[in-house]
Order: structure tokens, then C-alpha cells, then sequence
């Protein structure tokens, strides 16, 4: 599984996230609490992952299964991979030709959400 097969939406709950990765939910709750992954609650308390958290999933079950890491290499090498990652996206911000133009229209949404309150 790639993060190009995961369906199109924003929020998953914990079933689907399950079949996504071909694992059982239990395996999901131990991994949250091992690699720090903390899914939203949703309004009747269900766990709901955001895109991103189903991302980190595949990579660990990677790291994990394919991989053969221990958690422990796991959780050291998403960690490096995250901070790379994170380097390389603020590189991209600082550099991004379209980030006044951004910042414009976040200040017109919030014109937009003062004026439909």
C-alpha cells in the first residue's frame, strides 16, 4: 500500500485504517502508543486518523514487516525521516513565490468567517 492508494478523504476511523494496512486494530492501538501516532477523537469518541497519521502507518508497517526493523530502529528511523522531512518542507515555505498571495487570502476567509457569524 502507497500513500497514492489510500482513498480520497481527510478522516479515517480506526476500521478503515485497519483494512487499508491489512491489520488488526489492536496492532493500530499499539503503535500509537510505541511510535506517539494520536488520532482525534470524534464526536461520539471514535478514534478518527487524519491522512497524514494513515501515512505514517504504512511507512512503519514498511519499516516494520518489510524492513524487519525492531521498534525500536522503527521508531529511530521515522524520526529521521520526519525531521528531513520537515527541513525539507520549510525550505519549500521559505522559497514558496506564492506565499504572500497565501497570506492574502487566509485574511479574506477570515473576513468571510467574521461576516457569516
Amino acid at each position: 500500500m502507497t500513500a497514492q492508494e489510500i482513498p480520497d478523504k481527510f478522516y479515517f476511523k480506526i476500521g478503515e485504517v485497519s483494512r487499508i494496512l491489512g491489520v488488526k486494530p489492536y496492532v493500530l492501538r499499539f503503535w500509537e502508543s510505541e511510535f506517539r501516532i494520536s488520532p482525534t477523537k470524534n464526536k461520539s469518541q471514535h478514534r478518527v486518523y487524519r491522512r497524514q497519521d494513515v501515512e505514517t502507518l504504512i511507512e512503519i508497517k514498511r519499516l516494520l514487516y518489510e524492513e524487519r526493523f525492531t521498534i525500536e530502529g522503527a521508531r529511530e528511523k521515522l524520526k529521521t525521516h520526519t525531521k528531513s522531512r520537515q527541513q525539507q518542507l520549510s525550505l519549500e515555505l521559505t522559497e514558496n513565490q506564492f506565499k504572500a498571495e497565501l497570506k492574502r487570502i487566509k485574511k479574506d476567509i477570515t473576513k468571510i468567517q467574521a461576516i457569516l457569524k
